[in-house]
């Protein structure tokens, strides 16, 4: 019934863990005042804004894990480093980049992916928590999450080149071959310029009018984005031109909770693979998954 898939929902997306680094609350809201994954403009009826919410969660319930398939499907698996924090994932010519979070252990990785190994690593001073990662023109960019500032190094040899501001929080960056694409942890995307961060346009994440926030970790492949949304398991496809979310992807069945070590956080980092493929992993996951997607997804009702 409609109702029950609601509820479900509201317990899967917004689940508190006493372990994970980043609240669930933002802007003016108050310690310990969640906010939910799906907002409306303020001057929104409380009833428009929970039959939204309620299309959603009927939209997820249809698209996520049916009896006969899943969305994926898995074609490999590799070892992960388990204190890894996760937060940005870029594959190139082969080379897995790693960025790591949490204070005293961020850093910028190249690593090795078949066996997990770390083959070389810069770390972050411990008063900086690494955040998002892209590659554009040889060069790495990583965030920050509340430091407002980026670092830049030489993909080669991972020296640190540069550094760059920018308002606001960092999660996911990924680039469109143009600009970076930075998210905040908002329902924003912001198209900035590689050289100096300046922001070149803004646009809104939308399902079905409402914005949607938590967009973490990002990938831009094939004129698209792919985002994981934090604290949750699904992946979401959107349109970078107009913010409008394509397709979603419920990944509960990747990695099932019930079979995750206490210690393993919430599902983050997605990186293209080869032919087609994407890399998905987790915060403190002791496994990386190589996926491919069935058919072009499902884009609810």
């Amino acid at each position: 019934m409609p109702g029950a898939n609601f509820r479900a929902l509201r317990r899967r997306s917004q689940v508190v863990r006493q372990r994970s680094a980043k609240p669930l609350y933002g802007g003016s809201n108050p310690p310990g005042a969640s906010r939910p994954l799906l907002g409306t403009p303020n001057a929104v009826a409380t009833s428009l804004r929970i039959a939204l919410l309620l299309g959603l969660a009927t939209s997820l319930a249809r698209c996520g894990r049916s009896p006969d398939a899943e969305p994926f499907q898995i074609v490999a698996r590799y070892p992960h480093d388990p204190t890894a924090y996760t937060q940005g994932l870029v594959y190139a010519d082969g080379v897995l980049f790693e960025s790591t979070g949490r204070h005293g252990h961020s850093q910028l990785r190249r690593v090795d992916l078949q066996t997990g190994r770390v083959l070389a690593s810069v770390a972050l001073s411990a008063d900086r928590f690494g955040e998002g990662l892209a590659l554009l023109r040889g060069r790495l960019y990583q965030l920050t999450w509340k430091e407002g500032v980026a670092y830049v190094y030489d993909a080669v040899t991972l020296a640190r080149i540069d550094s760059l501001r920018y308002p606001g929080e960092g999660w996911g960056l990924a680039t469109d071959g143009e600009s970076l694409i930075l998210s905040d942890g908002s329902d924003s995307l912001r198209f900035v310029s590689a050289a100096t961060f300046a922001v070149r346009r803004v646009v809104h994440v939308r399902y079905r009018g409402a914005p949607l926030r938590y967009i973490n970790a990002l990938d831009y492949v094939g004129g698209e984005l792919l985002a994981n949304v934090y604290r949750s398991d699904w992946i979401l496809r959107i349109d970078p031109r107009t913010g409008e979310v394509r397709d979603l992807y419920d990944c509960a069945d990747l990695y099932p909770k019930r079979r995750r070590p206490s210690s393993a956080d919430v599902m983050n980092g997605i990186a293209t693979a080869d032919s087609g493929q994407f890399l998905l992993t987790g915060k403190l996951w002791p496994v990386m998954f190589r996926v491919r997607w069935k058919g072009a997804g499902r884009s609810g009702p």
